[in-house]
Parts: structure tokens; C-alpha cells; sequence
């Protein structure tokens, strides 16, 4: 594999291939942008592409792992290292999943602005996936909202978002949303109502998701010290990343809201330091973000995703599950593959 030559590919040629991808609304699979450190990943995305990437109805989440290595990333005003990112003190796991999930609720929110997404579609997706009435049952207790003991799943989720409504500040919500703008940003009193109804239900879900991630804090501490491997606890740290990935693919239209996401420099992410037993080893949340997405674009279709990465095992991984590798190099004047 590693002796095979290299062919020759227009760069106009890669720039058709990239934008084939994200121009869909939902695709099968995502794709996979592979090249060694230097020969140009990072500078055609986001000099050549990302632009046009977020014009109109599209919207494109950008991630860039590395960013939070402040010692040798440009937005630190730093340079790239010369050697590999392994030689590099790791950035903390915390701050890549909050890198991720921040731009992933940016994405969400523009969502519910446009409408696309509904209460309803959250609470259908999260109750496809988690066991609801308990977690549900202590929101509302700590609200101190009396519930009678046989309510279904759907009238606990509508009084849990009210709520929360109630508990939470509206005002944030409305700045989340764009309705802080003088007369709602020129929607009626309903249209209002609907979008608000609609975040503090994407608040519910996140709310939910990380009580029951606590619930299983101290298996994952045991898994942790154990160097044991547990799907359903690796599942339950990318949780919340993964519904909000699923319900953007749910909330796609074409010519309204085409969302896409580019997560760069995924290897990054599979040396980060743990820094407590909250969440499951760095490999292993790399391993099972990447495998999830995979797995919903095969049995659901999902929103464009295109990791750029320097890793070979990154494509090695992917290959197991039957994923056809687009084994991407750029040069000054080329595409080599």
C-alpha cells in the first residue's frame, strides 16, 4: 500500500469531487480527504471551498481539532509544527468536544430559526434511541411539577419543555434563535412561540442525554480504570454530538437548508488528554463518533460529512465496515491519489 504510485488529479477535479458530496442534502456516506501534513488539506477547504459552502441555503460546520493546540495553530498566532501532530503536546478531550458540540448546536439553532426542525421531531428521535420517563420524571421534579404516576412519554416531554421554560431564561433562548431582534426578527406572535417551544426543547434533550451520561459516571470510571471496552458507554459520551448530527440530516431541504460538516485533523482527537473519568478514553470516542456517523449514513442517510485527516488508520478503520476510501493528496498543482 504504501509503495503504490501516486496518480495524478487536477486540482479542479478534487474541488468537483468535494462539492459533488456537500451540494446533497443527505448522502450514504461521508468522505474522507487523506493526505500526509503540508501538501494542502486545510488551505483548500477553507480558502477555496468553505466559502461557497456557506452561501445561501447552505451551511457548513467547520472543526478544526487542531485549534485547540494554542502553541501551533494560526489562530493563536502560531505556525503549524513541522513535524507530526504526534510530536505535539495533545489539546484536552473537553475542549474537542466542546469545539464540536458548540459548532454543532450553532448549526442546530440556525435550524429552528428557519423552522426546520419542530419539538416534536427532538422528542421522536430521542425517544427512537433513549428511555425517557425516568430522566424526564426527575427534570420535572426538580422543576417541582406534579406528575400523575401512568402519563405517557409525550404529555411527560411536552411538561418537561414547559417547564423548562419556565426555569430557564427566555431571553437567552430568543439571542440563540434571533428572535432578540426588535419585533421577533418579523414574526408573529405564533411563529415566535413555535421556535422558542422548539429550543427549549433541544435544552430538554441535552439536559437528559448528560443526566443519564451521570447516571453511568461510575461505570465508566470502572471501564476507565479497567481499560475494559463497553459499546453502550462509548455510545452514551457521543450522544449528544450524534442527535444533533441526526437531526440536521432530519431537518435538510434541499434549496432551504443544506447543512454540512468538516471535522479536520480528526486523528487529533484519538491522542486528546482525558483529563477525569466523566467521558470514555480519547481512542474510544474517536473511534465510536466516527463509527455512529458511518453507521447513520448507511441505515438512515445523513448530512455531508468530510473528514480531512493525515492518518492512515483513520481509513483503515473506516475500511472495516465496508466504507469505500476516497484516499485524497494535494500537491501545489495537483491531486495525487
Amino acid at each position: 500500500m504504501v509503495n503504490k504510485p501516486w496518480k495524478i488529479i487536477p486540482r479542479p477535479l478534487l474541488e468537483t469531487v468535494l462539492n459533488n458530496h456537500v451540494q446533497r442534502h443527505r448522502v450514504p456516506q461521508p468522505l474522507i480527504l487523506h493526505g500526509p501534513r503540508g501538501v494542502g488539506k486545510t488551505t483548500l477547504i477553507l480558502n477555496r471551498l468553505l466559502g461557497d459552502w456557506n452561501k445561501g441555503p447552505h451551511i457548513a460546520g467547520y472543526v478544526d481539532f487542531a485549534q485547540s493546540i494554542r502553541e501551533h495553530h494560526p489562530d493563536h498566532q502560531q505556525s503549524y509544527p513541522w513535524t507530526s501532530w504526534t510530536s505535539v503536546d495533545p489539546p484536552l478531550l473537553s475542549n474537542c468536544k466542546t469545539h464540536l458540540e458548540n459548532c454543532l448546536e450553532s448549526m442546530t439553532h440556525k435550524a429552528i430559526k428557519l423552522g426546520t426542525l419542530s419539538s416534536q421531531q427532538i422528542f421522536t428521535t430521542m425517544n427512537k434511541w433513549h428511555g425517557l420517563n425516568t430522566a424526564l420524571r426527575r427534570v420535572l421534579q426538580g422543576c417541582k411539577v406534579a406528575v400523575p404516576e401512568k402519563a405517557s412519554v409525550s404529555f411527560l416531554w411536552e411538561r418537561a419543555v414547559c417547564a423548562l421554560s419556565v426555569r430557564r431564561n427566555a431571553d437567552e433562548i430568543d439571542l440563540l434563535v434571533g428572535l432578540d431582534e426588535e419585533g421577533g426578527g418579523g414574526l408573529s406572535v405564533e411563529e415566535a412561540s413555535y421556535y422558542r417551544e422548539t429550543a427549549f426543547a433541544l435544552r430538554l434533550a441535552k439536559e437528559v442525554i448528560k443526566m443519564q451520561q451521570g447516571w453511568r459516571g461510575n461505570a465508566i470510571a470502572h471501564m476507565n480504570r479497567t481499560n475494559g471496552f463497553s459499546k453502550t458507554l462509548a455510545n452514551s459520551c457521543t450522544d449528544w454530538p450524534l442527535l444533533m448530527i441526526e437531526l440536521l440530516s432530519q431537518a435538510a431541504e434541499i434549496g432551504f437548508f443544506q447543512p454540512k460538516l468538516v471535522l479536520n485533523n480528526i486523528e487529533i482527537l484519538k491522542s486528546a488528554i482525558q483529563t477525569d473519568d466523566s467521558t470514555v478514553s480519547a481512542s474510544m470516542y474517536h473511534d465510536n463518533l466516527i463509527w455512529r456517523i458511518i453507521a447513520l449514513g448507511a441505515n438512515e442517510r445523513c448530512l455531508p460529512v468530510l473528514f480531512v485527516t493525515s492518518d492512515r488508520l483513520v481509513l483503515f478503520f473506516c475500511c472495516l465496515f465496508g466504507f469505500y476510501k476516497y484516499k485524497l493528496l494535494l500537491s501545489d498543482d495537483c491531486l495525487i491519489s
